[in-house]
C-alpha cells in the first residue's frame, strides 16, 4: 500500500510556504498570541501535506495545509487547508484507520470504466459548529480521500477555524498510513489527553462516569444502521446514523429522550403488527368469501 515516493518528516515547510506561513504567523503572534508547537511533512506523490499544531487562547488545533506541485518547475503550485482542534484529531485518526482498512479489503482498481468517479466509503465528524465529511472516491486516475470541512455561520465560526467556508483537501490513498501515522505521533505529542482514540472522552474523564455501552450495526436492505453511544460536556447521547452509499444521515439523541424514543418505537412496532394481522384477517376473510360464492 505504501510508494517508494512518500515520505514523513519532522522538517519546516519548503520555501514558497515557508515565506508566506512566516509572515502571517507573525501578525498572528501580534494578533492572536498564535504559537506553532510542532509540524510534520508528509509527501504523497506530487503533493505535500503540512500537519501543524498551533496554540492560541482558544487552545490547541491543527493545520492541516495540502500543496500540489506541477509537473515543471515553475508550474503554479496550488494549497489548499483545513483545521481542527486537537480535541477532534483522535476522530479523524480512527476514521483513517477505517479506510485504511477498507481500502486494503478491496484490493487493486478493475479495468474497467464503468464505476469512473464513484464513492466508495464515506464517514462525518462533527463537533459544535464544525463538520467534517471523509469521502474515499474513484476515477480515472486512482482512488483518493477528500476531506471537506464546513463551519457553520454564528457565534463561534470566526477564527482560525475558518469563515464559515468550506475547506478541503484530498489524499491520495496510497499515502493514507503515512498521514495517519504523522497525525498520531502528533496527537501523543500534544492531544488532548481527555479524549480516546475513537474521539471521545477519555479515561480520565470517564472515570467518575458508568462504562459507555460498546459500538453496534445492522443492515436493513440496502442500508447500514449504526449505533454509538458517546459523551461530552453536555452528557451522554446515542448516535443514530442511516448509510445508504454515497448518503449519510446522523441524528444525536440525547440520554434523557432514549426512553421515549424506546416507548414509541415499541408503540408503533406494536401498532403495526397489529395493522399487518387486521389486513391478513381481512385478506383470509374475502377469499373465505370468494370461495363460498363459487360453490
Amino acid at each position: 500500500m505504501s510508494s517508494p515516493r512518500q515520505s514523513v518528516s519532522d522538517s519546516d515547510e519548503g520555501p514558497d510556504l515557508a515565506d508566506s506561513t512566516a509572515s502571517t504567523a507573525g501578525a498572528a503572534q501580534q494578533g492572536s498570541d498564535i504559537q506553532e508547537l510542532a509540524s510534520k511533512r508528509v509527501d504523497i506523490q506530487k503533493k505535500r501535506f503540512y500537519l501543524d499544531v498551533k496554540q492560541s487562547v482558544r487552545g490547541r488545533f491543527l493545520k492541516i495545509a495540502e500543496v500540489w506541485i506541477g509537473r515543471g518547475r515553475h508550474d503554479n503550485i496550488r494549497k489548499s487547508k483545513l483545521t481542527l482542534s486537537m480535541s477532534m484529531a483522535p476522530a479523524l485518526r480512527y476514521c483513517l484507520g477505517d479506510f485504511i482498512d477498507y481500502y486494503a479489503r478491496i484490493g487493486l482498481r478493475g479495468s474497467s470504466d464503468d464505476h469512473a468517479h464513484r464513492v466508495l466509503k464515506s464517514e462525518f465528524i462533527e463537533r459544535d459548529n464544525r463538520k467534517y465529511f471523509l469521502d474515499l472516491k474513484e476515477n480515472q486516475r486512482g482512488r483518493f480521500l477528500r476531506i471537506r470541512q464546513t463551519v457553520s455561520k454564528g457565534h463561534g465560526s470566526m477564527g482560525y477555524y475558518g469563515q464559515g467556508i468550506e475547506q478541503t483537501i484530498v489524499l491520495p490513498a496510497q499515502g493514507l498510513i503515512e498521514f495517519r501515522d504523522a497525525l498520531s505521533q502528533l496527537i501523543e505529542d500534544y492531544g488532548d489527553e481527555e479524549v480516546d482514540e475513537h474521539g471521545r472522552l477519555g479515561s480520565r474523564t470517564r472515570l467518575d462516569n458508568p462504562e459507555l455501552p460498546e459500538a453496534a450495526s445492522f443492515r436493513v436492505d440496502n442500508k447500514r444502521f449504526y449505533f454509538d453511544v458517546g459523551s461530552n460536556r453536555y452528557g451522554v447521547f446515542l448516535k443514530i446514523s442511516e448509510v445508504r452509499q454515497p448518503y449519510r444521515n446522523t441524528i444525536t439523541v440525547p440520554l434523557k429522550a432514549w426512553a421515549r424514543f424506546g416507548e414509541n418505537f415499541i408503540r408503533y412496532d406494536e401498532e403495526m403488527r397489529r395493522i399487518f394481522s387486521c389486513h391478513k384477517e381481512k385478506r383470509t376473510e374475502d377469499r373465505q368469501d370468494s370461495i363460498e360464492q363459487e360453490d
